[in-house]
């Protein structure tokens, strides 16, 4: 089996999410906190979330569900997943296994950016109306890992102020 760490940074990319576009979301959460934070640790904070094997593996699971729902696989929740049902919360449950490893920070960042849906996060959910384009796994990913980044920059500034 390919390596499922670099498999699931395959995947996003196959399904149009870039590092980067993760890492503007990441400094928007954390810049009014730090003056000098640079994009590029917004983007190791991003490589050492998707290093952890909870992420690697939720976020190919949700992926393959999006993928499985534009191919009407699912069967009977086949509509609830493609329709992106505001009921269905699933979505979120399985982000919240990567925001769950990175504390309460990461908790309350996934709740801001699910409900704002900014930069990339709302083009997903946008696409994902599209006819044959199912991103109701996906989006909810995303913010998990921009919110759990953003998480490890503060935890890692606040370990900084104390030694």
């Amino acid at each position: 089996m390919e390596n499922y760490r670099e498999l699931s940074r395959k995947k996003l990319t196959q399904r149009g999410v870039k590092i980067e576009d993760i890492a503007v979301l990441v400094y928007d959460l954390q810049k009014m906190y730090y003056n000098d934070l640079k994009i590029d640790r917004c983007i190791e904070a991003i490589n050492l979330v998707l290093d952890k094997r909870e992420t690697a593996f939720a976020v190919l699971t949700g992926i393959e569900l999006d993928i499985a729902a534009e191919n009407k696989s699912l069967n009977e929740i086949n509509d609830i997943i493609e329709s992106d049902y505001s009921l269905y919360g699933i979505d979120e449950i399985l982000a919240l296994s990567i925001v769950n490893v990175h504390g309460s920070i990461a908790l309350t960042n996934f709740g801001f950016l699910d409900k704002t849906k900014p930069g990339i996060i709302g083009k997903l959910e946008e696409d994902g109306k599209k006819d044959g384009v199912c991103h109701t796994f996906l989006d909810d990913i995303v913010c998990a890992i921009a919110s759990s980044a953003a998480s490890r920059i503060a935890h890692d500034r606040e370990n900084e102020k104390t030694s």
